[in-house]
């Protein structure tokens, strides 16, 4: 009962506790989101939640389609990029979550 494994961990700072701290740190900079079927967002970090739901601004989507050659076979790679201004991702097709270099 007054284990202290029943208490929320915290964070101060910059220190990372728990996964989501990492996530934490990154709001309101940039970040790459790498998506399930080919997709990457890169965008500015607004809010996430537990799930890894997300608002990301100044979204630049790639979609990446695989096309095989029918002569020789091999795979060509085709992606095709947007803008979005504001995007709501789910947080079940999220792979991975990783902040982007800051530009000088």
């Amino acid at each position: 009962m007054g284990d202290e494994s029943d208490q929320a961990p915290t964070t101060t700072g910059t220190s990372v506790e728990e996964p989501l701290d990492l996530v934490r740190l990154s709001l309101d900079e940039r970040v790459c989101v790498k998506m399930r079927n080919e997709r990457e967002l890169r965008g500015r970090l607004h809010a996430f939640d537990q799930h890894l739901n997300m608002v990301l601004g100044e979204v630049e989507e790639t979609i990446t389609t695989i096309e095989i050659d029918e002569e020789t076979f091999e795979q060509i790679y085709r992606p095709t990029k947007r803008q979005i201004p504001m995007l709501f991702v789910r947080g079940d097709g999220v792979i991975l979550i990783s902040p982007l270099a800051k530009q000088s």
